[in-house]
């Protein structure tokens, strides 16, 4: 049995309503958020990026479950806004965590899915009898230019996730991946905010990785909708997942447990990761879940997963979970915005 030993996620505090987004750019806050479901998104503080998410993340998922960090035999950290071009991510994890110095340690991009890359990379590891314990995870200080709709939903937030053999709190059955080059979203070398395709990025990009994995997925483990309990999807926004979960015959009760991009936002390589850590908060022995991530450029990871009855002697109090952090918001106007997020520049170099 190989599967998720502990979890924990972080989502800043701050909070900026998206019909506040509206009211400076002109936009219909009601078609907003309806036409996208959003109504709020997260925003890091100034002293918060993607390396301080990682980290409470992980030490969340360590305070639930008392590991030996030296146990800890590799760490992976998903992004697409690590805080440096040139320097790992996953080492300021590992130091701060206590995990080094005999481990493996690497950054990963594949967009929003490079978290769920490290997983099953560590799931890997972990099989072959690499490691004991292995960490993957998934966190993002999201950037959306001024104006453009990525603004509405670009946000903050992680999730990590221990995977071991002893004390499996939900076995991963399976795993598989879909992947092609498909260019709905993209940001070159030097430009400060990515570009997106429009409506391309929904039915060619998103659309077509998350069902294909999904229906693959059912297809690999003889499974129907019917046969999970509860089911994740990369949230782009509050929209897509639901729409996802329609076309594959999941009810939005096996859905929404874990569907926080319209009160958080997008957290990007956090958003499907943060989704299952919120499923996980309230599933109980038996339950099985389906998640599947999507990465724009462009690809989806599935997962096959069985909460086991370890769950039961598992303290999930021992740190807060996704529904607590998502109610603790403290709403900020745009103005604090744009301070937070560094967006008003001097000589090309942001004003503090």
């Amino acid at each position: 049995m190989v599967g998720i030993v502990t979890y924990g996620s972080y989502i800043p505090k701050y909070r900026i309503r998206t019909e506040e987004i509206a009211r400076v750019w002109g936009d219909n806050p009601e078609r907003v958020k309806k036409g996208l479901r959003l109504i709020s998104k997260s925003v890091p503080a100034p002293d918060e990026d993607t390396a301080t998410i990682a980290v409470e993340a992980a030490r969340n998922a360590l305070r639930r479950r008392r590991i030996d960090p030296q146990e800890i035999g590799a760490i992976f950290v998903g992004s697409e806004s690590h805080p440096y071009a040139v320097k790992p991510t996953a080492t300021i994890v590992a130091e701060a965590i206590g995990a080094t110095p005999f481990l493996t340690a690497a950054d990963l991009e594949f967009a929003c899915k490079a978290g769920t890359a490290g997983m099953q990379a560590v799931y890997g590891m972990v099989k072959a009898g690499m490691i004991k314990y292995g960490v993957a995870i998934g966190a993002d200080t999201s950037q959306g230019a001024p104006g453009d709709a990525l603004e509405y939903s670009a946000s903050a937030g992680g999730t990590a996730f221990v995977i071991g053999k002893e004390n499996v709190i939900a076995e991963i059955n399976h795993t598989l991946s879909v992947t092609t080059d498909t260019p709905d979203f993209w940001r070159r070398e030097g430009q400060m905010y990515p570009r997106h395709g429009g409506r391309f990025t929904g039915e060619p990009a998103y659309f077509y990785h998350v069902l294909t994995a999904a229906r693959k997925m059912m297809e690999v483990m003889g499974t129907e909708p019917k046969d999970y309990r509860w089911a994740v999807f990369h949230q782009p926004n509050g929209k897509f997942p639901l729409a996802a979960a329609k076309r594959l015959g999941f009810t939005e009760e096996q859905v929404k447990k874990g569907l926080v991009t319209p009160y958080i936002g997008n957290t990007y390589s956090g958003s499907m990761v943060t989704g299952l850590s919120a499923v996980l908060d309230h599933a109980e022995p038996g339950d099985r879940i389906l998640a599947v991530s999507f990465g724009s450029g462009a690809g989806s990871d599935a997962f096959d997963i069985t909460v086991t009855d370890e769950m039961a002697n598992y303290d999930r109090n021992a740190a807060p979970g996704v529904w607590d952090q998502i109610e603790r918001g403290e709403f900020i106007d745009y103005a604090l915005y744009v301070k937070f997020r560094k967006m008003l520049r001097m000589g090309g170099d942001p004003i503090a």
